[in-house]
């Protein structure tokens, strides 16, 4: 019996995840009656439709979730082969997909990216940068090899490795009562309205046990999408809020407005480290990568 190819169960996997041809076919540097060709084929070949689709919209039937399921599945044991057959070779070379969150990215990918360049030569780091839920499933997914995250978050049976330690600092604005001390304790916190990330920010689940704990009060009519649009709404006087002590430096000269102040020893803090599938063949190589970030951050 004839064997679907990998690249027809890519192209199935693409339409399944977009339910848009035009978006998979892009998705996978095709054209698109290259990709409706394929798929076509794949249709005959397994003998069940796996679309239904018209002029408006594309839906996957029973059949395509199920075998779309199994598809991902088979590639991401393709993906294992190769990994394993690189590994063998030579660790750190070729392509890496890794995923991080956003308040974490900006403050230490530029250094990571430039030590692991001169570190791993041959390494090609493929960098994306979204909410940790996403790149979690993209992970398990196969979409990506690696994360880049803050830990203490359900990351699905995904191994783990730490990297550091890094503490929350308060943001206030200046004239603020607490900008005048030099240390805070989470007591000084009692009954400050704190200004937080929207859902689905990781930082924002690490700040409310700390918000809970301490007796600060969240300001409902507001949620910000970003740490700078956070910041901005401290300086105009809304609040205060909670900042990874890594995006400090250049935090501060982004809101001349607003006053960082560190908590005394056994403050809060979340941990740093990276995340990849425990059947990954390339554990060891990120084991390598996770020592090359930890001098990165800990040089900077």
């Amino acid at each position: 019996m004839e064997r679907p190819s990998i690249r027809q169960l890519e192209y199935f996997v693409a339409v399944a995840k977009h339910l848009n041809f035009r978006e998979a076919a892009e998705s996978c540097h095709v054209t698109q009656p290259a990709l409706s060709t394929q798929l076509q084929h794949l249709e005959a070949l397994l003998g069940v439709q796996l679309f239904e689709r018209d002029t408006r919209r594309v839906v996957a039937t029973a059949a395509g979730v199920d075998l779309a399921a199994q598809a991902s599945k088979i590639l991401g044991e393709t993906d294992s082969l190769l990994d394993m057959a690189r590994a063998e070779g030579e660790p750190l070379t070729g392509r890496l997909r890794l995923g991080a969150i956003p308040t974490v990215a900006p403050y230490i990918l530029p250094a990571v990216v430039q030590v692991t360049r001169k570190a791993h030569p041959e390494l090609v780091l493929l960098l994306t940068e979204d909410q940790t839920d996403r790149i979690v499933a993209r992970l398990h997914g196969g979409d990506l090899d690696v994360l880049l995250l803050a830990l203490d978050v359900d990351l699905h049976g995904a191994e783990e490795m730490q990297l550091f330690s890094d503490p929350f600092v308060l943001a206030c604005p200046k004239g603020h009562p607490l900008a005048d001390k030099d240390v805070l304790a989470e007591s000084d916190l009692e009954n400050q309205t704190v200004l937080l990330l929207e859902e689905g920010h990781c930082l924002r689940s690490h700040a409310l046990p700390i918000c809970k704990t301490s007796g600060m009060t969240e300001y409902a009519d507001f949620r910000a999408t970003s740490l700078g649009t956070l910041l901005q709404m401290v300086g105009a006087g809304l609040g205060v809020t909670l900042i990874p002590e890594m995006a400090v430096e250049q935090e501060s000269l982004r809101n001349q407005n607003v006053v960082f102040r560190p908590f005394d020893e056994g403050g809060p803090s979340r941990r740093i480290g990276l995340a990849w599938r425990k059947a990954s063949a390339r554990k060891n190589e990120f084991a390598d990568l996770g020592e090359t970030i930890r001098k990165a951050f800990l040089a900077g």
